[in-house]
């Protein structure tokens, strides 16, 4: 048969069906046709394609046409079937009819038609049936990029995130090349599918780098706001800065992710620099900077950005408007939000859950339900946030019984299954100690929420309950469960307060694995362990390699080493973080106080006070209460009572503080006027009160305050309290009553370490050195390990009554016996020991062989022991090495005249006095003191400034005429002076304990002992002058030197001539 012309065939098809009303008068008109060739297809198809501009809606027309199309002997070309598979997604066909199309091209051998494929595709997607859509898909003979982004989309928008990435891989493995479009899906994935493993962002960037998109703000967007969300604030930056071209989605996304990850300055500073830039907030910007305001609690800001709102006209906007109200209310303005939520032009379902929320957490369950209330009566229905946030308030309030109400509530209205709900009863029932319904909650949820599993790690942690919280924790791996970034935290603070460091190691390791040591929260967290539980290198190696710029993570490790007194490097730390720029928190600035309270440093304290001022912290209570340690530790008393009064209606820490800083600042007297002022005014106290009081008595020899202390202590019912009874011990024996601090000790109910070290000290001090070696067995029977303090009393009481040998033996098995190695406190105690016997050559000997280099203290004690034993060549040894050390002490310099003295060497003690007084170094010059009927008596050498001056000299004269009578023969060179001995008795040269012991005497009642402190070592002639006086008194006689105590009685010492 004759073919008609292309051209004409189309002019003729396209006519005769606009004539026609409907297809199926085109395909009747078609069949009346004879010719069956392909052209006759082919128009065929154009006729039936013309459908698509009819408005017909009969799903039965695909099948017909395609049925008069078979009738005809007319088969199908691949054309005809994509206007079929067009035409049946336009008039919304159905999902079977598709299928049969999808049959028909199979069975007409069309399957790897590219075309036909995509049309396939798109059907399945129109229609919702990602299965067969994904079959078409896999069979595809070829896939386009535009392909791919299609199924990645699809599975991105239906949360398939999962299939996303799989799609993605197998994308890259068939080389296909992704385009901004595929990571823009694959990254919404990401951002979609929760908490996602670093690594796997970290791949995801590298191919956008590769691809050349690593400054494409399609891309970058969204990964800014992907790396923020999951914490690795670091990388959202430098995603950020490395933009050329910054949109306005950049900065929210950067604003954004800063506000959420804590870095709330950082933000708001961002925001300027935008604004500043000629970039327009968006009202999303503005609700980001507000949120950023309100957690650092900047009320100036967050009034001058409500003034920018204003500025810009979004004083309408429910959204910004939602923001202010959150921030005043956070902030205490109850006014301004009330008046923001009052003037509100619309009120939705978030400006109620805004203020629920903020009265919620602010611990105001009432109002949060009379609120509630009224949302219902503005017509508005609860969502899941309403009512999550009225369950917070339960919890915080601890009413349990409203909060099983409101949950049988979510299960009426069907929303018990929502996660926030969810987590929010499973926290209420944990934070109200109910955890077998916790627990039973958490077994009927979808425990496939990861929030869930971190509120019963949670849980348990409060308990303490480390065993359950590392089941919960190993379950969560077991059923797959993905941890996000507060999982690991919530276990690691478990191990925190349990101390349970290799528990905590095992998570770090998991934590490694998973990346999230890069995470800001975590690292603070992992630093937090490291710190608390005294692995401060470990922590601070975190500090270095992962913490960035994370404010958390470097005020964190300032705290770990105030913790362990590591002042110096807290404050080291702290120099490091501002010299990076990092403006530190309240949590920093405390801690650097603190620091510096700890090293004294007036200095620095005062300008980190003044960076507190200019910060906003200065009126924070932990600041205050560290500055009150600080000026009263340095001995500034008006500062620290300034401070102390800016606190809130003195603070029990303040108190302590006070108490503690000027005891630890020599203001004994000062310390123990403060606890007694705490005691008048009801201030209660506790273990670190009694301890600080309890020192500063000891410190002043004042045994009248320290039994005031001890009787407070009983009465408050603090004297059963191990720490509280071993600073007891020590008051005692300070105050000179051996027999007190036994009593005390014995009356110990659970002994540790420092009660024993306590006893065995005071015995040693006291002279007592059997009894102190005797306590040091007992010590070991009981199974108390001794540490470092103990040996310097067991090593102290051994040279003390002379047991060389024996105290040898102690010092070598500190390493061998106790795996202590010796501090150059234990040296100086070898060394006093063999001098005192005498052994000044081994003496020598042994510090030259020290595997540590001798401190001043090791020389010292060798050349005093020069001086009693008049051995000037080691001695000028021991005062070389000692000018070496420190060539300004006094000290040496009176030593070594000293012992030119008793040597009879005038000329070199001339020069060495000559020497002296061209560097202006002055002899510390002696001082004891006694009280008297509470009053504190000092005297100087030759002191004749008393009242009673007359009197007590010539008491004195008399004494010496009584114990002169008995045997008692002045020590000449005790005097060291040059004068002929018939020439040295002028009352210049009495020595300040003899006129205090005189005064005592002519004072006191008989039978009172007396009790005198010096704060020099007693000398040869004073020593032997009051055993002669307590013998011719019949009186007890304590004597505190700088060295020990001395209780002479009956014309003997305690410490039986040896000291």
């Amino acid at each position: 048969m004759f073919l008609r012309p292309v051209s004409s065939s189309f002019s003729f098809l396209h006519g005769v069906p606009r004539k026609l009303k409907t297809i199926n008068n085109a395909f009747n008109t078609l069949c009346e046709i004879r010719t069956r060739t392909l052209i006759l297809g082919f128009q065929t198809s154009c006729a039936v394609s013309v459908y698509e501009d009819e408005s017909f809606q009969e799903n039965e027309s695909v099948r017909k046409g395609l049925d008069s199309m078979e009738n005809c002997g007319i088969r199908p070309n691949h054309q005809t079937l994509i206007w079929l598979l067009e035409g049946c997604l336009k008039t919304n066909g159905s999902l079977d009819e598709g299928r049969k199309l999808h049959t028909q091209i199979l069975k007409l051998g069309f399957d790897n038609n590219a075309c036909l494929s995509e049309k396939l595709l798109d059907f399945y997607l129109v229609k919702g049936d990602i299965d067969g859509a994904f079959k078409v898909f896999d069979e595809m003979p070829e896939r386009t990029i535009f392909t791919w982004n299609k199924m990645i989309k699809e599975f991105a928008s239906r949360y398939l995130f999962g299939k996303v990435f799989g799609l993605f891989w197998r994308m890259v493995n068939e080389n296909v090349t992704p385009n901004e479009v595929t990571f823009t899906g694959v990254l919404e994935a990401c951002r979609g599918g929760g908490t996602v493993a670093f690594d796997v962002v970290e791949q995801i960037h590298a191919r956008m780098i590769c691809q050349g998109l690593g400054a494409s703000t399609i891309v970058c967007n969204p990964l800014i706001d992907l790396y923020s969300r999951n914490g690795f604030v670091d990388l959202a930056r430098k995603v950020f800065n490395g933009l050329q071209l910054k949109d306005h989605s950049s900065w929210v996304a950067m604003i954004s992710g800063l506000s959420k990850n804590e870095c709330e300055s950082e933000a708001i500073r961002l925001f300027c620099d935008m604004y500043i830039l000629g970039i327009m907030p968006t009202p999303y910007a503005l609700s980001s900077v507000l949120s950023a305001c309100k957690k650092i609690e900047s009320l100036e800001i967050g009034e001058q950005l409500h003034g920018l709102v204003l500025k810009l006209g979004f004083s309408s906007d429910t959204y910004v408007c939602n923001a202010l109200v959150s921030l005043y209310f956070h902030l205490g303005n109850m006014i301004s939000a009330e008046h923001i939520f009052s003037n509100m032009s619309h009120r939705d379902a978030v400006t109620y859950n805004t203020l629920i929320n903020g009265l919620s957490q602010c611990g105001y369950g009432e109002k949060a339900m009379e609120l509630f209330k009224r949302m219902q009566l503005d017509g508005l229905e609860p969502d899941c946030n309403t009512l999550a946030s009225l369950v917070v308030a339960c919890s915080a309030d601890g009413t349990l019984f409203r909060g099983q109400q409101l949950h049988a509530y979510t299960t009426k209205l069907g929303f018990s299954s929502n996660s926030k709900i969810e987590g929010a009863l499973l926290n209420l029932y944990a934070k109200c100690s109910d955890i077998e319904t916790a627990l039973d909650y958490f077994l009927e949820t979808e425990v496939e929420n990861v929030v869930l599993w971190n509120v019963m790690l949670v849980a348990y942690g409060l308990l303490d309950d480390l065993r359950n919280s590392f089941r919960i924790f190993r379950q969560m791996q077991i059923e797959e469960i993905v941890p996000n970034q507060y999982t690991y935290p919530s276990i690691l603070k478990t191990c925190i307060r349990l101390g349970d460091l290799e528990l905590g190691e095992q998570i770090h390791c998991q934590i490694v694995k998973t990346s999230f040591q890069l995470n800001a929260y975590v690292c603070s967290v992992l630093i937090d362990m490291y710190s608390k539980l005294g692995e401060l290198d470990t922590a601070r190696d975190i500090l270095v390699r992962f913490a960035g710029k994370d404010v958390v993570s470097w005020t964190t490790m300032i705290a770990g080493y105030t913790q362990y007194n590591f002042n110096d490097k807290a404050l080291a730390t702290f120099r490091q973080m501002l010299d990076l720029g990092i403006r530190s928190d309240e949590v920093g600035l405390t801690n650097a106080v603190s620091a510096c309270a700890g090293l004294q440093s007036l200095k620095e304290g005062q300008q980190i006070h003044a960076q507190s001022c200019v910060s906003g912290f200065s009126s924070d209570l932990p600041f205050q209460n560290a500055l009150v340690t600080l000026y009263s530790r340095c001995g500034k008393i008006e500062e620290a009572y300034l401070a102390f009064e800016q606190t809130e209606a003195g603070d029990n820490i303040a108190w302590n503080a006070l108490v503690s800083g000027f005891q630890q600042s020599g203001n004994n007297e000062e310390a123990l006027r403060v606890f007694a002022r705490m005691n008048r005014e009801g201030i209660d106290s506790n273990n670190f009160t009694f301890g600080s009081a309890a020192k500063a008595a000891s410190e002043t020899a004042n045994m009248k305050q320290g039994k005031q202390v001890h009787a407070v202590i009983t009465k408050t019912g603090y004297d059963s309290e191990t720490e509280v009874c071993n600073a007891l011990i020590s008051m005692y024996a300070k105050c000179g009553s051996i027999s007190d601090a036994k009593k005390q000790f014995l009356e110990v109910s659970t002994k540790n370490e420092v009660s024993w070290n306590a006893i065995i000290n005071a015995y040693s001090k006291h002279g007592f050195g059997s009894e102190a070696l005797d306590s040091f067995d007992e010590m070991i029977g009981s199974n108390i390990s001794p540490n470092h303090v103990t040996l310097v009393g067991v090593l102290s009481a051994c040279s003390h009554i002379g047991l060389v040998e024996k105290g040898i033996e102690y010092f070598e098995s500190m390493n061998t016996k106790y795996g202590l190695a010796p501090k150059p406190e234990h040296y100086v105690c070898v060394v006093d020991m063999l001098t005192r016997a005498g052994l000044l050559s081994r003496a020598k000997d042994f510090i030259l062989e020290m595997p540590i280099e001798p401190d001043a203290l090791v020389w010292r004690t060798l050349l005093s022991a020069c001086v009693v034993h008049k051995n000037m060549e080691i001695g000028e040894f021991a005062a070389h090495h000692l000018l070496e050390l420190e060539p300004e002490d006094s000290a040496t310099y009176v030593l070594l005249s000293n012992l030119y003295a008793v040597c009879r060497k005038w000329d070199a003690r001339d020069r060495t006095r000559q020497k002296m007084k061209e560097k202006g170094v002055k002899k510390e010059p002696g001082q004891s003191w006694i009280e008297v009927k509470n009053t504190i008596h000092s005297f100087y050498v030759g002191d004749q400034n008393h009242p009673l001056s007359d009197e007590i000299h010539e008491y004195f004269q008399d004494l010496t005429k009584r114990v002169s009578e008995i045997g008692y023969v002045q020590d000449c060179f005790s005097l060291l002076s040059e004068l002929q001995q018939g020439q040295k008795e002028p009352t210049v040269f009495i020595h300040s304990e003899k006129l205090a012991i005189s005064f005592g005497l002519l004072s006191l009642p008989s039978a009172m002992p007396i009790n005198v402190m010096k704060n020099l070592r007693v000398c040869n002639d004073c020593h032997d002058w009051i055993k002669f006086v307590s013998k011719v008194s019949n009186r007890e006689i304590i004597v505190r030197d700088a060295y020990r105590f001395h209780h002479f009685e009956g014309g003997a010492c305690s410490c039986k001539d040896y000291w």
